[in-house]
C-alpha cells in the first residue's frame, strides 16, 4: 500500500533531535490533516523521531523500508 503525501523532506544524515525539529517545522507548514513523508536513517532517528511526533498530536500513518533508510509518513495533527 503507497500512501501519496502532500510533501515530502529528505532528512537522511541529519541526526536526532534535530531530525525531529526539522520534521516538526515542515509540519507546521501544513494544513491540518495533511501528510508529510519524512526521511529518516536507521538507528536514533527512526526510532525517536516518530514518537516524537505521536506526542506533538500527529499520526505516524505508516513506515516503510527502503534501501539501507526508512519513509515515515505522518498526517499533521487537527
Amino acid at each position: 500500500m503507497c500512501i501519496q503525501a502532500d510533501k515530502s523532506i529528505d532528512l537522511r544524515g541529519v541526526p536526532c533531535p534535530l531530525s525531529f525539529v526539522r520534521a516538526k517545522l515542515h509540519l507546521e507548514k501544513l494544513e491540518a490533516g495533511q501528510l508529510l513523508e519524512v526521511l529518516l536513517d536507521a538507528g536514533e532517528p527512526i526510532e525517536q523521531v516518530p514518537n516524537s511526533l505521536i506526542s506533538d498530536g500527529h499520526q505516524v500513518k505508516g513506515i516503510e523500508e527502503r534501501d539501507r533508510f526508512f519513509a515515515l509518513t505522518v498526517q499533521k495533527a487537527a
